[in-house]
């Protein structure tokens, strides 16, 4: 399968300020198998350490960071002879090594010609645990599930990607039934790289169903694991909520969905533990839809995600059957999915918001900043093209460029521009 992040790899790669990179992402979207890929592809060979099964090595940063010993020890544990620029070290499940985040900052500072690269599973809870981060010393680089165009890919259509990644609009017009079948299919399958890859080989709805159900039982007991035990309780029942949250039209996460009676500052460390595991994104409401945007957050009023599109039709109990029935996948638990779908597109270049205004009924289902813009999007589930939200707030604010995600095909009008859901990435 094709990973785009292979492309910022090379990038970093390539840079003269090149660092040492943390690969942040939640357990099973492929980090392990896209460095490795990476390194197959643009060096000679790769050095790779996993603390998590060399336990012998756990200890190897335990006493001092002397570049010199470390990268000896490194090359006789791997059996590889270390050339700077031509061998990639891959650090994997860093956070099992004794100060293992805090030696790249050594690597930074003592052996900068090496090409360096950490990962490991939960790492955002341990990156937010350290005393001494390397601050300035590494780059970061966020890996989430597989998008639709690498779904796309994945499954044997490339020339379709070549044209949404080209806005080849007259070609993606041509072939819109088609796209809009493999959207329903993605939207069962989503983006983990397993699940894509087992339906890629064998098209068999059940086997996927079946690896999603075992990521969703793998996340589950990370949480007794890995989390203090007396929030355990709250992060499961916080999690198990997402369906229900997203299936309601709340114009923000109503803590009373969790629980009866629940109030914020009882799920504040369970939302925060479920955010730094990268397996929930939250969206803010902004109070007013100015530059920059994340100066108007309201901390207070946010939606919630889930990781991927697939594992939220799978904690539904989705049907296989919703995919040849019309387009009732796209409106299933009142569009839930559909807004899931269209925010993990986003999340590839933006950093999405979105803006309910007061006393009112307007609200915006994403805002996103590009260069010196608020740009409003709004999302529908179906053909149906209606946008009083939308227009209303064109008028309030002189907003210059806008944009309605639906089943319609392609088309610019004065006010917006109506984006098929199948060809989000454009925006």
């Amino acid at each position: 399968m094709e990973r785009f992040a292979i492309k910022d790899l090379l990038k970093w790669k390539e840079s003269a300020r090149r660092k040492p990179l943390i690969i942040e992402g939640a357990r099973q979207v492929g980090k392990t198998w896209l460095v490795k890929e990476f390194a197959s592809r643009y060096y000679d060979n790769i050095a790779y350490v996993n603390f998590e099964e060399q336990i012998f090595l756990r200890s190897l940063f335990a006493t001092d960071f002397n570049a010199e010993r470390i990268l000896d020890a490194i090359s006789a544990a791997t059996h590889t002879t270390i050339v700077p620029g031509k061998t990639l070290i891959f650090l994997d499940e860093i956070q099992e090594a004794e100060n293992g985040i805090t030696s790249l900052k050594y690597f930074r500072e003592n052996a900068p010609d090496q090409h360096i690269i950490a990962a490991g599973s939960l790492l955002g809870l341990e990156l937010h645990k350290q005393s001494s981060f390397p601050v300035g010393k590494v780059q970061f680089l966020t890996l989430r599930p597989m998008c639709y165009l690498e779904f796309l890919a994945a499954v044997g259509e490339e020339r379709l990607v070549g044209f949404i990644s080209e806005g080849d609009w007259k070609n993606i017009n041509m072939f819109a039934p088609r796209l809009r079948e493999l959207l329903k299919q993605y939207y069962y399958v989503g983006g983990m790289p397993e699940a894509v890859l087992e339906f890629s080989r064998s098209r068999d709805w059940a086997e996927v169903r079946e690896i999603q159900n075992e990521i969703l039982k793998s996340y589950d007991f990370d949480f007794s694991k890995h989390a203090p035990s007396e929030i355990v309780p709250r992060i499961r029942m916080l999690w198990n909520s997402l369906p229900s949250q997203l299936s309601k039209e709340n114009r923000k996460f109503i803590y009373g969905l969790v629980k009866e009676g629940a109030r914020a500052r009882e799920y504040e460390i369970a939302l925060q533990w479920l955010l730094d595991g990268g397996l929930i994104h939250k969206v803010s409401d902004v109070s007013a839809p100015r530059i920059p945007l994340k100066s108007y957050e309201d901390k207070s009023a946010f939606k919630l995600f889930a990781l991927d599109i697939g594992l939220l039709g799978a904690m539904c109990g989705l049907d296989s059957a919703t995919i040849v029935e019309g387009n009732r996948i796209f409106t299933e638990f009142k569009g839930a999915l559909t807004e899931q779908y269209v925010l993990q597109e986003l999340l590839l270049r933006y950093e999405p918001y979105y803006y309910a205004k007061a006393n009112s009924r307007l609200e915006i289902d994403f805002l996103i900043q590009r260069n010196e813009e608020v740009i409003p999007i709004e999302v529908k589930a179906e053909e149906n093209l209606k946008a009083k939200s939308l227009r209303q707030f064109v008028t309030d604010n002189s907003t210059a460029t806008a944009y309605r995600v639906s089943m319609s095909d392609y088309r610019a009008e004065e006010w917006m521009t109506n984006i098929p859901l199948y060809a989000v990435s454009t925006i």
